[in-house]
């Protein structure tokens, strides 16, 4: 109650709330009866990404999307007059992306009819789970690319041969059956490769990695190949530290991040944006004896394309997964494995017309080169 006596103070006459409100974590707001912003904690700046002075200017439906359940839990809340809380609300807005919440809504008496929000924000804690089984997802299939590199590529071998022998003896017009189990054969190969590089953990030697000669690299390859035509854009942070890392995995990295955003634009129109950023303060629990590591770099790859679909987005990075007519399914679960043996996260925010990969990664440490 000391609390909401307190904002409520705030709402009226900016006084006594900074001590608290202002000190508090979640982002906490108290709307007027007609859902207009009264007051906005500095939680609630950060998370809304305005200051309190605009958000004054505003209602809940200028800053959070028609179809959000949070409208018919302020409703409820003021039909019951009495405190109304809801796990994982989507607040999900194309300026913010994907954003989960735990929200709680509470009748106050002063100003009469007002409505003190609080949120906590899940999707980050979400993401970070998504990446954790992606990972675990990956290092299981380490013994199954092992089984079938033996069992398989043999035979295989064999059959490929064995058709070879056949086309030798057949007219140019009777090839095409034995042309095609060749190139069946070699599919087949290319993808126990593929799934071959999810069981290598061996170390790799960590040097110091500038991240815009990766990106730049990997922008070059793309406009001379499968991204003719497309536009391109760039928005570094020149003064941003190297990375800690193998140059050449992550050119691996970033270059399928690209493709997958060159082949999900539209005809005309499609643009592609790279963007770097340091993040201080940004932590992950996921070190050796659980230490936190901090993952301050930030690379992102957005695009306008079609997006990601709403119930394939949380398993994006298992192996296997794909929105792709012919894909394989596995090039985002070689790019989380990739970044995972980083000590990095990846995550993705979709809706159509907006995909955003992000990339966070640690910065070199001192006696890197």
């Amino acid at each position: 109650m000391a609390v909401l006596q307190t904002l409520r103070s705030a709402a009226q006459a900016e006084s006594g709330a900074g001590t608290i409100a202002n000190a508090l974590p979640m982002p906490v707001m108290l709307l007027g009866s007609k859902t207009e912003v009264i007051y906005a904690n500095p939680a609630a700046e950060q998370f809304f990404d305005t200051g309190l002075p605009l958000l004054r200017k505003q209602t809940l439906a200028d800053l959070i999307a028609a179809h959000s359940p949070l409208f018919q839990l302020v409703a409820q809340a003021a039909e019951r007059n009495a405190s109304a809380a809801e796990r994982d609300i989507d607040l999900s807005t194309p300026k913010h992306g994907e954003r989960v919440a735990d929200v709680t809504v509470t009748p106050v008496a002063e100003p009469e009819g007002a409505m003190l929000l609080t949120f906590q924000e899940r999707s980050l804690a979400q993401r970070m789970d998504r990446q954790l089984m992606a990972r675990g997802a990956v290092r299981s299939m380490h013994g199954m690319a092992a089984v079938l590199a033996h069992e398989i590529k043999n035979p295989l071998a064999g059959i490929r041969g064995a058709a070879q022998l056949l086309e030798e003896g057949l007219a140019p017009e009777e090839r095409e059956m034995t042309q095609l189990i060749v190139a069946e054969a070699d599919r087949i190969r290319g993808l126990i490769d593929r799934m071959e590089s999810f069981g290598d953990t061996r170390s790799f030697p960590r040097n110091a990695v500038n991240i815009h000669e990766v990106l730049d690299r990997v922008r070059k390859v793309a406009e001379t190949s499968f991204a003719r035509g497309v536009t391109i854009l760039e928005n570094f942070d020149p003064s941003l530290p190297p990375v800690s890392g193998d140059r050449d995995q992550l050119i691996q990295v970033f270059l399928n991040l690209v493709r997958n955003a060159a082949d999900a634009l539209p005809e005309s129109g499609g643009e592609i944006t790279l963007t770097t950023g340091y993040r201080p303060g940004v932590k992950f629990g996921a070190g050796l004896a659980g230490e936190r590591v901090s993952l301050p770099l930030e690379v992102t790859v957005r695009d306008n394309g079609s997006g990601v679909p709403t119930d394939l987005l949380p398993y994006i990075f298992d192996p296997f997964v794909t929105t792709k007519v012919h894909g394989s399914g596995l090039g985002l679960a070689l790019v989380a494995k990739i970044v995972g043996d980083h000590g990095g996260v990846i995550e993705c925010d979709s809706v159509s017309g907006r995909t955003i990969f992000r990339v966070l990664l640690p910065q070199s440490r001192t006696g890197e080169s």
